[in-house]
């Protein structure tokens, strides 16, 4: 018979319906409304309540459900709800968790109300958990989960099929039996489907695969989400210095730091200088969108300055003043665009690169070309809008000098900043939007100087 999977839809009325029922405590529709809705759509749910209502929602589910809905919480408002557990209580729900997963939220508690934890986990899971924090979250090894199936080298295939059947249970999701040797140094894999078709007293070390991926516990997250990106790996072990091996980590803590990666990017070039999202506190938000704002406030004032430098073209010919918004524009495009392909390229683990001189030679011939269609263009429509030829041309001279400049500017910078260790995607925000208004301004005057 096949299992019916209930399909959720988060609505005002149903919101508003379970808060209903929060206040008049009516535990059996609140148990009927969420039967059979899985663990994430829950948690989804409990975003709309207070901790101490989506507290109630969950004590009225079974141990297992309840530990799937609070490791599923985004970990900054999971630390409003662990504040709400007694140390005996989370070691309850933590029981039920791989050990990667438990070790994520035990980072989160204070170093006493940690140990008061650890003291009611499982023996094995409380072995498990002490060694991953020993590892900094953002290293492999506080990636790693400690379950895993390993068969030693001298085994045979029965033997191997049997510690799969004991493990099964602890080990979520296993494509493969890591080999190792006495020493549990990582010797190679054997895949399930060789187990299945080779003979039962046939030995481990006959038919496991030497040529194995993994990682160090000391490498950084982003290169082994890079490392398993790169091979399309599901899973990848994970070796101490002495290449013996300790965990694996899985594709769904992979995606994780992924999406974190690319969330901070994103922040980073819309010129949020913090991790923040939109539920965050007001102050939270303030700090951390007004710095670029500060910057760009400072950009716009030295617009406004460098434009008085120029007053007397200004007042002989108002027209040009038309023109500045089409200069800046086009300008802040430019370098938004370059900079971001190189920042891209950057981020890209396979990426080769071919030295500073041959970027540069390419940025000028595709600024070359850009900056004669796009001149061109303006010529012709300033030409046949105004009909003055001898500042239709000015104009567009100016512009193909300022595409020219802003790649120039938007490919080195962030080659710039990386080769000093800084993020380049600071390069593909509001920086480069105001360094080539500056650029634009200075280009597009002087040449209105020297021409008109």
């Amino acid at each position: 018979m096949e299992q019916q999977i209930l399909e959720f839809e988060l609505t005002k009325e149903f919101r508003d319906r379970i808060q209903l029922a929060l206040e008049e405590h009516d535990d059996p529709f609140i148990r009927k409304a969420l039967d059979g809705v899985k663990a994430e759509d829950i948690t989804a749910l409990l975003y709309e309540f207070l901790p101490i209502d989506s507290k109630y929602i969950i004590d009225l589910h079974a141990i297992d459900m309840q530990a799937e809905i609070i490791r599923g919480l985004d970990p900054d408002i999971r630390k409003q709800y662990l504040k709400l557990y007694q140390p005996k209580e989370l070691a309850v729900f933590l029981n039920q968790l791989l050990s990667d997963d438990t070790a994520d939220i035990l980072h989160e508690l204070s170093v006493k109300e940690r140990e008061e934890v650890i003291a009611f986990l499982d023996p094995e899971l409380r072995m498990q958990v002490t060694d991953l924090l020993r590892y900094e979250e953002n290293v492999a090894g506080g990636l790693m989960a400690k379950e895993l199936i390993r068969a030693y080298v001298n085994w045979t295939v029965v033997q191997c099929v049997e510690e799969i059947r004991k493990q099964a249970e602890n080990v979520s999701r296993f494509y493969a039996v890591y080999v190792v040797d006495d020493h549990e140094k990582l010797l190679g894999k054997v895949a399930l489907q060789d187990l299945i078709i080779s003979d039962a007293r046939k030995l481990v070390a006959d038919i496991y695969e030497e040529d194995i991926i993994s990682v160090e516990t000391y490498m950084e997250d982003w290169e082994v989400a890079g490392i398993m990106k790169k091979y399309d790996l599901e899973s990848v072990p994970v070796v101490n210095v002495q290449g013996h091996l300790v965990g694996r980590i899985t594709i769904d803590d992979v995606v994780d730091v992924i999406t974190e990666q690319a969330e901070e990017e994103r922040q980073i070039m819309s010129g949020i200088s913090e991790n923040v999202e939109e539920d965050d506190s007001i102050w939270r938000n303030t700090r951390a969108r007004l710095p670029w704002l500060l910057i760009g406030i400072f950009g716009g004032l030295m617009n406004a300055k460098f434009m008085g430098l120029f007053e007397a073209e200004l007042s002989r010919i108002t027209a040009i003043a038309f023109f500045t918004p089409l200069i800046q524009a086009t300008g802040g495009n430019v370098g938004i665009q370059s900079s971001s392909l190189i920042v891209q390229s950057l981020a890209n683990p396979d990426f080769v690169d071919e030295g500073l001189w041959t970027r540069l030679i390419k940025m000028f011939f595709v600024a070359l070309l850009n900056g004669l269609v796009l001149a061109l263009l303006v010529l012709g429509a300033n030409i046949l809008l105004f009909g003055e030829y001898r500042l239709s041309t000015v104009v567009s001279i100016a512009l193909f000098s300022v595409v020219l400049f802003a790649s120039f500017i938007g490919t080195i910078t962030p080659l710039i900043l990386n080769r000093f260790g800084f993020n380049p995607a600071l390069a593909a925000g509001p920086f480069i939007t105001t360094t080539n208004d500056l650029l634009g301004l200075t280009v597009y005057f002087f040449t209105v100087h020297l021409m008109l």
